[in-house]
């Protein structure tokens, strides 16, 4: 068993070494209740590891994967996938299949055996096997799954389970005590302690609809799916990813809030996929210099740039350069949040937006529809995104300057679904779409406006630059 309690262990070491260092010195020591109160803090980390530890899962995942290989299907030879030996040799290609078996982390929420873990372990598995602390092994079935989200949920037939209780993460706050169980590289029933560092976290490009909770307890390949609790041992967020250039933790990792999780379980378990709501409208942020100009005297809210035509905010009255404020009284502070919620919410949902128009504030109410309800001969950015298999962004200041852009030369791309069409093309987030057909695009309204205009027979021609060079490819927009 791996038990790793760090910032508690050093805690208590710190305040140990601090009186003794205090005692050989001929000064004060420190304060016994001081250590007193470290070590039940210790012991508070230790309750939640035991409660949690018999409900966090191993999950392994075995997939067939195809590749093609050079050489007679009979031969014991293959040449790897070498161009020279194709041909020197004059060997034939031919598909070749091997089994691939990765792991990582799942808990249980549900004592008739639903477990929470990631799209990217369990998503394209052909064989799900989880064991649990007490030896049990169980093969599971995939009951659904998001890459959007990367939420997976996956069932096994057992009896006395164990389960975690969710708590509520729109209640955490930057700061507080946090602990992660899983088993990172392998090592199951891990457990490190850390805080949370940030909440809100967007625009990574790890997922389509992201607000990730940062925290800098130690996240290793393997915790993927594993739970990050608080100090009550309730389950305030999936670990999912890590930011490194070793490969293992160095103080940033992320994990999906549970609102959000157990939102997309439900529609899940009821029917086995994921229907998001939607009003019909092109948002971007406000920047200091768009609220001076739109009359605001602070940059706050989003601004709608396009309402599509027969959508759900158009019906509603919401025109282009509106300025949404608050979102059924709450304040809207960024596009990744005010999306999520209208997308985690079904179709049929009401809301009521404060926006600012013209100088003056006004409330609209606006029924979502879902997702890809869009007018008829006219298709949205998500539409559009989803056809090519790759979401594109305007491009910032800051994304310019990152990747050796200038500002206006096109839109980047985000995000790239795995073996959609864009990844087939070789394109990589990163990378920068400069125009569509003859037309040069350099926003995400003006990149769909002319996917619609200039597409022939369900084809278009895209210029994309990459890090060395600008070439052109074709995709289909059906």
């Amino acid at each position: 068993m791996n038990r790793h309690f760090s910032t508690a262990a050093l805690a208590v070491g710190i305040a140990a070494a601090l009186a003794f260092g205090a005692a050989a010195q001929g000064k004060e020591p420190v304060a016994q209740e001081d250590v007193a109160l470290l070590k039940r803090t210790g012991k508070a980390f230790a309750e939640v590891a035991r409660k949690a530890i018999p409900a966090v899962v191993f999950v392994e995942v075995e997939q067939t994967v195809q590749a093609q290989g050079y050489g007679r299907p009979d031969s014991p030879y293959d040449f790897f996938g070498d161009e020279f030996f194709r041909q020197f040799f004059g060997a034939p290609s031919v598909p070749r299949q091997f089994r691939q078996r990765g792991q990582g982390s799942g808990f249980i929420i549900t004592k008739d055996g639903y477990i929470l873990t990631n799209n990217h372990i369990v998503g394209d598995a052909d064989k799900i096997t989880v064991k649990l602390r007490d030896g049990r092994s169980f093969e599971a079935r995939l009951i659904g799954a998001d890459p959007k989200t990367d939420v997976a949920v996956v069932k096994i037939e057992g009896k006395n389970l164990p389960v975690l209780e969710p708590g509520n993460s729109e209640e955490l706050e930057i700061g507080e005590w946090v602990v992660a169980v899983g088993n990172p590289f392998g090592l199951t029933e891990t457990v490190t302690v850390g805080v949370v560092s940030a909440k809100g976290r967007s625009n990574i490009g790890m997922a389509e609809y992201e607000d990730f909770i940062q925290t800098d307890a130690a996240i290793n390949p393997g915790n993927s799916g594993g739970p990050l609790l608080n100090i009550e041992g309730k389950v305030i967020g999936m670990n999912t990813f890590i930011v490194t250039r070793s490969g293992g933790y160095m103080g940033i990792g992320f994990a999906i809030p549970i609102n959000m999780a157990v939102s997309i379980k439900d529609q899940l378990v009821k029917s086995g996929k994921v229907v998001r709501g939607q009003i019909g409208i092109v948002i971007g942020e406000m920047t200091t210099d768009l609220a001076r100009q739109f009359g605001l005297d602070e940059p706050r809210g989003i601004l709608i740039q396009q309402v599509m035509e027969n959508s759900p905010a158009e019906k509603a009255g919401l025109k282009h350069g509106d300025v949404i404020v608050e979102l059924d009284g709450k304040p809207v502070e960024s596009v990744g949040a005010f999306r999520n919620t209208v997308a985690s919410n079904p179709p049929g949902t009401a809301f009521k937006l404060s926006v600012f128009r013209d100088g003056k504030a006004r409330t609209v109410e606006v029924t979502t529809a879902a997702l890809g309800e869009e007018a008829a001969g006219v298709e949205g950015a998500d539409a559009v995104f989803e056809a090519l298999g790759m979401r594109l962004e305007n491009l910032t200041d800051e994304m310019a300057e990152r990747f050796g852009y200038k500002k206006g030369d096109g839109v980047i791309v985000a995000q790239v679904e795995n073996g959609g069409q864009a990844a087939q093309l070789g394109i990589r987030p990163g990378h920068l779409v400069t125009s569509v057909g003859q037309r040069d695009v350099k926003s995400v309204e003006e990149f769909v406006d002319a996917v619609n205009k200039t597409k022939r027979d369900g084809r278009i021609l895209l210029r994309i630059v990459g890090e060395r060079y600008a070439h052109y490819v074709t995709m289909s927009v059906e």
